[in-house]
C-alpha cells in the first residue's frame, strides 16, 4: 500500500507539496570567492524542510561537470556557472521570475 504524505493527504507517488515548494521559493545566485583566488557560485535561499537540496545539488554537479557541495543550506558549485544554473533551475521546474541573479 502507498504511504499518504503528511502535507497534502494525496498518495507518495503523486504528491504535490515539491513542486507547489519550488514556486514559492525566492533563490539567490552569485559567486564568491575562495582561497587562492578561486571562484564559487552559491546557490541560496532553497528551504530545505520542502525541497531535497540533495537531489537538487547532485543534479547541478552532474548537468555542470563541477564539484560542489552543501553548507548552512546553500549549495555551493566550483567554478563561475550563474547563467548555467539558472537554465539548469528552470529546467527542474523552479519559476524563472523566482531566480535572482
Amino acid at each position: 500500500m502507498n504511504e499518504i504524505c503528511p502535507r497534502c493527504g494525496l498518495p507518495k507517488p503523486i504528491c504535490v507539496c515539491e513542486s507547489i515548494a519550488k514556486e514559492s521559493q525566492r533563490i539567490k545566485v552569485y559567486l564568491e570567492n575562495k582561497k587562492f583566488g578561486k571562484t564559487s557560485t552559491v546557490v541560496d535561499g532553497l528551504n530545505h524542510k520542502e525541497i531535497d537540496i540533495k537531489e537538487i545539488a547532485k543534479k547541478l554537479k552532474s548537468e555542470l561537470a563541477c564539484g560542489g557541495t552543501i553548507k548552512d543550506g546553500k549549495i555551493e558549485l566550483q567554478g563561475d556557472h550563474k547563467g548555467k544554473v539558472k537554465r539548469q533551475l528552470i529546467s527542474m521546474g523552479f519559476a524563472p521570475e523566482t531566480i535572482d541573479i
